[in-house]
């Protein structure tokens, strides 16, 4: 295009004006609004007139690392990330840059302003907010856009493991009640479960019921560490493939068999029980929701992490949009990244479709004595850590601590808190000797005590 027919150019739903990359906010806005509708360019460089048209050509100066920044900032500010054309053309013996923007495949598009999530459209030459109830036809409209309920390319029906099928068909019935009969034919029972998509599988279906693994980033690695760093040599090595069941009882068989089986001492009781020193019904949990919300387009794999003190389970994958680790923690909708594959592990009971998995996993450890799991987000990944208590049996054997002292600390590892009465009651000893035991644990700097008066006082661990 000449400089002629540019300066013919207006503002429209497909064309915006920028003096300069002073303001990077409307730009970022701009792109939001474009990606959600049908693309469009910025030319920033360019002051306008109040109807649209060009004012006058002012230019842009480019340093070395302009372009390279400016990219950074827009793939940092934009979810899904937006990765623009950012071209420089000469006009009129001035530098002026020319942003373009496709419409994206998957919208909305939001911009993050302030860190806020905010989705816009283009409404003529202006951007506008997408308000909630348009924001959910968006969604709604794009679920065929979603990578599981994509068509698997070059898959075909005859890669399709029938006995997978019919298993799945019949455990689903007994597990939820799946209204599908056993003896439906696999198309028909595919179709019902929507894991065809014009009589070819999708994503989904490939994952779930394939005869051979159709997706190398499908693969979970599996590492014992020898100590407390990520480095070599390794105690055991695995990469685990197959459907999503596989990869999820393997997984967890993996870390079974290389954590320890602890001796628990029971409060009140003679006998002991011996149980894995992580709950393992946290770990498939963990593990699970790994498999089922991982971002498949990430050539990324799951990975399960064992050292001495801790387990991580990684996930490639982002947070649902504006959410933090903390909305991980309380009460919060299920927003399941990949929902077809989703809603057939919950047909098994291999996930819940409540959005309470996460709260499971907490309450879970806290029962079981460990400290509360830690959720970290890296930026491209979600990590759960399960760490082991501080107070191992070595800690307490050096501390010498009698029969007493190691079971009330099971006790409060599960219950949090003990009263001296309840101590008394627990273990058949006068008010007198539990005050002298409770004692000597705050000594010993395991025990603190807690409370304002001593009608209201009570014991609980320095550290778990």
């Amino acid at each position: 295009m000449d400089a002629e027919k540019f300066l013919e150019l207006r503002e429209s739903e497909k064309i915006e004006f920028k003096k300069s990359l002073a303001v990077i906010k409307e730009i970022i806005e701009t792109i939001s609004a474009f990606a959600n509708r049908h693309g469009g360019a910025i030319f920033v460089g360019i002051e306008e007139n109040k109807d649209g048209t060009i004012k006058r050509i002012v230019g842009v100066n480019v340093g070395g690392k302009t372009i390279e920044k400016l990219a950074n900032e827009i793939k940092q500010n934009t979810d899904p990330r937006i990765y623009p054309s950012i071209k420089m053309k000469d006009l009129q013996g001035k530098s002026v840059m020319i942003i373009k923007v496709n419409g994206y495949h998957i919208k909305p598009v939001f911009a993050k302003i302030n860190k806020i999530p905010i989705a816009f459209k283009r409404v003529g030459r202006t951007n506008q907010k997408i308000d909630v109830n348009e924001l959910r036809e968006i969604i709604s409209e794009g679920k065929e856009f979603l990578w599981d309920s994509q068509v698997c390319k070059e898959a075909k029906l005859e890669d399709i493991d029938k006995n997978k099928v019919r298993l799945f068909i019949s455990r689903a019935r007994g597990e939820r009640g799946l209204k599908i009969s056993k003896n439906a034919a696999m198309t028909e029972a595919l179709t019902s479960l929507k894991l065809l998509k014009n009589k070819k599988p999708t994503n989904a279906c490939m994952l779930l019921f394939s005869k051979k693994p159709e997706f190398l980033q499908s693969e979970v690695k599996c590492i014992r560490f020898s100590g407390n760093d990520p480095v070599k040599p390794y105690i055991d090595f695995q990469t685990l493939n197959g459907d999503v069941f596989d990869l999820v009882d393997k997984a967890e068989d993996f870390v079974l068999r290389n954590i320890k089986m602890s001796i628990w001492l029971i409060p009140d009781q003679v006998q002991r029980e011996e149980k894995y020193e992580y709950p393992p019904d946290a770990i498939r949990e963990a593990i699970a929701n790994a498999v089922v919300h991982r971002d498949y387009e990430s050539p990324s794999k799951v990975q399960v992490r064992i050292f001495n003190d801790r387990i991580e389970i990684w996930n490639p994958g982002r947070l649902p949009m504006g959410w933090t680790v903390e909305r991980l923690k309380q009460k919060h909708e299920s927003i399941p990244r990949n929902p077809l594959l989703f809603k057939q592990l919950f047909w098994v009971k291999y996930v819940e479709d409540v959005g309470g998995g996460t709260l499971d996993i907490i309450r879970s450890c806290k029962e079981w004595g460990l400290p509360e799991p830690e959720f970290e987000f890296t930026g491209t990944s979600l990590i759960v850590t399960f760490r082991l208590s501080k107070l191992t049996k070595d800690r307490l054997e050096a501390l010498g601590l009698n029969e007493r002292g190691k079971k009330v600390i099971e006790y409060l590892k599960e219950h949090r808190k003990i009263t001296t009465k309840k101590y008394s009651e627990i273990f058949g000893v006068t008010m007198r000797m539990a005050r002298n035991d409770l004692k000597e644990l705050i000594e010993k700097k395991i025990v603190i005590k807690r409370g304002v008066s001593d009608k209201k006082t009570y014991y609980s661990l320095a550290e778990i």
